[in-house]
Parts: structure tokens; sequence; C-alpha cells
């Protein structure tokens, strides 16, 4: 066996690959902020770390370190996160049910679907983030402000998916269901709910990211807590460093809820063959 083909991508050694991308896009960042001027901009991935590393173990550093510029607060990283952490799932739950009972409501009501078409294309093509006001009118700067934008992010990514998953039905299947006396409340258990599932799961891997981005934006327009407030407050003081570090603390959370998902879903979808047993068959 050649080197060559012992190094080329496959199954094996793709986690190696993946690994090596990041060690590779990490020395880059590394050099780059070498230059003094570029690192006021870019930050230093050590120290990133540091700052991450501080957050969450404090005690690890000596008590005058944790009221150094841009560690102070450190103590209450775990208040924070759980802030965001809590408006991320909610805003996710709840824009998923939606989405889920809307899609399914207006697929299989064609008279209400054509009434209500132009209202929601106007709410979906509407730019979310300017309701963030609103919200904060009606729900204070609690965490119901932030929940109620994400949910609006949520909402139609599996609105329009579990729509689209059910109108894919086949009229062959049923045809037969309701030959074989199915009845409305069958048909949604056994033919519409299977067939917009796999639809339904491909918009949670998307909506976990979008339900972070509300949170945080909502955090950035009016709040006292959460990751979001810890960044604005960064970037009030040009400390890219903290601004770079929660960034990670996000997208290691949002990787964390998007596995989740993941497992639900190959749980739930045992019965959907893999790509490689649909090739082989």
């Amino acid at each position: 066996m050649s080197v060559w083909t012992w190094l080329k991508p496959n199954e094996r050694n793709l986690r190696v690959w993946q690994l090596a991308l990041l060690v590779a896009m990490l020395g880059l960042w590394h050099l780059a902020s070498r230059d003094v001027q570029l690192a006021f901009f870019v930050g230093e991935p050590v120290a990133v770390l540091g700052r991450v590393w501080s957050w969450f173990m404090p005690f690890s550093l000596p008590p005058s370190a944790l009221f150094e510029e841009g560690l102070a607060g450190n103590a209450d990283i775990y208040l924070h996160l759980g802030t965001t952490l809590l408006e991320t799932v909610l805003a996710f739950v709840i824009g998923t049910g939606l989405g889920l009972f809307g899609g399914l409501w207006l697929a299989l009501a064609p008279t209400v679907s054509a009434i209500l078409d132009p209202y929601i294309k106007a709410a979906n093509s509407m730019p979310r983030v300017i309701l963030a006001p609103i919200f904060a009118l009606w729900f204070g700067l609690g965490i119901w402000s932030k929940v109620a934008l994400a949910v609006t992010l949520v909402f139609f990514v599996v609105f329009f998916n579990v729509y689209q998953g059910v109108k894919e039905v086949s009229p062959v299947v049923l045809a037969n269901a309701r030959m074989l006396g199915a009845n409305q409340r069958q048909l949604l258990r056994t033919v519409y709910l299977p067939s917009a599932t796999s639809w339904v799961f491909s918009s949670l891997h998307t909506s976990v990211g979008l339900a972070f981005v509300g949170a945080v934006v909502g955090e950035y327009l009016g709040s006292a807590r959460g990751v979001g407030y810890l960044i604005l407050q960064a970037e009030g003081t040009f400390d890219v460093n903290t601004v770079f570090a929660g960034i990670v603390v996000l997208t290691a959370f949002a990787l964390v809820l998007d596995g989740i998902v993941g497992r639900m879903e190959k749980r739930l979808m045992k019965w959907q063959p893999r790509s490689g047993e649909t090739e082989k068959l």
C-alpha cells in the first residue's frame, strides 16, 4: 500500500483529516497573530483559549488574576451560559412545536393555506431582527423577549420543511391507505408524519443554530445576562480575545445540541436506509 493510498481521505482516516484541518487553521491564525497590529483585529488563539479556561476554571488562577481586564465576572460564566442555553432550548422547543403543528395543519387544509399564503410569505420575508424592540416592549428585557425573537427564526424553517414533507407524500400510498379503510387520523399517524419526519430532522439541524442566533441577538439588543451580553461588553472595550472566546463557547454548545438532535434522528429514523445501503440496493 502506497503512502498516498493511506493518506487519501476515506472513512477510516476522515477524523484525522478533520483534525489536521483544524490544526492547520489554528496554526495560520497563530502565525497571523504574531503581527501586533493584526492581532488587535483577529485576536490570539492562545489568549482566546486562556480566556475560555479562565471562565470555566477560575480556581486554577491566582486571586489577583480574576480581576484583570477582561477576566472580571469569571465566576458568573455559568449564569450567563445557563441563561443563553435556557433561551435557546425554549426557543428551539417552542419554535419546533409551532412549526410542526402549523406545517401539518396548512398542508392538510388547502383552503386555509391558500388564504394565508401571502401573509406567511410576507412574514417570512420580513427581517425578524426588527421585531426585537417590539418583543422587548411586550415581554420586557428578561429571557422571554429573546425566546420570542428566536422562535420567529426557528418556526419558519420547521414550518416550510414540514409543509413540503406532507405535500411530498405519494398519492399512490394515500390511495392504497384509503382503500384499506384508513381514516384521517390513521393517515396522519401512519402516512403523513413518517413522510415528514426526515424533512423535520433536516430542518432541526438548521434550527439549532438559528435558536442560538436569536438568543444572542436578543441579548445584544438589551440584556444584563447571557453570553451575548458578555461579547457585547468585550466589544465595548475592544477586547477581541474575549469576543472570540464567547464565539468558541457558543459554537461548542451549538455542536453539542446538534449532536443530540443527530442521535435522536438516528434513533427515530432506523427504518430509513443509509446512503451506502441504498446504493447496494
